[in-house]
């Protein structure tokens, strides 16, 4: 069994910063490439920021400057840093992994529940 359980979002004001935490636990023998993704109202779900267990990153243009995403492989942990928060941030925000747990040979894809995050004034 493995889970994915985000935290940090919330309400903030345009302008402001946000920090997304994902924790992974349970059978894991490894963790590839992590990724945040965010789906806003009537829209799909979009590839925000990824990196890969050797830390490359990409990022979706439209967060290119202002989000940071990063890992911290000995606590299975992801996270986002979300500063110059526009009301178009707007959105739930998803943490995927592709994990390859002890009792399998392949990897899977895992995803969070998602966490709110609305930009507001």
């Amino acid at each position: 069994q493995v889970q994915l359980v985000e935290s940090g979002g919330g309400l903030v004001q345009p302008g402001g910063s946000l920090t997304l935490s994902c924790a992974a636990s349970g059978s894991i023998r490894r963790i590839y490439t992590m990724a945040w993704y965010r789906q806003a109202p009537g829209k799909q779900r979009d590839l925000v920021a990824a990196i890969s267990s050797g830390g490359s990153t990409n990022y979706a243009d439209s967060v290119k400057g202002r989000f940071t995403i990063s890992r911290d492989s000995a606590k299975n942990t992801l996270y986002l840093q979300l500063n110059s928060l526009k009301p178009e941030d707007t959105a739930i925000y998803y943490c995927n992994a592709e994990i390859l747990r002890y009792i399998t040979t392949n990897t899977q894809t895992y995803w969070g529940q998602g966490t709110q995050v609305t930009v507001s004034s």
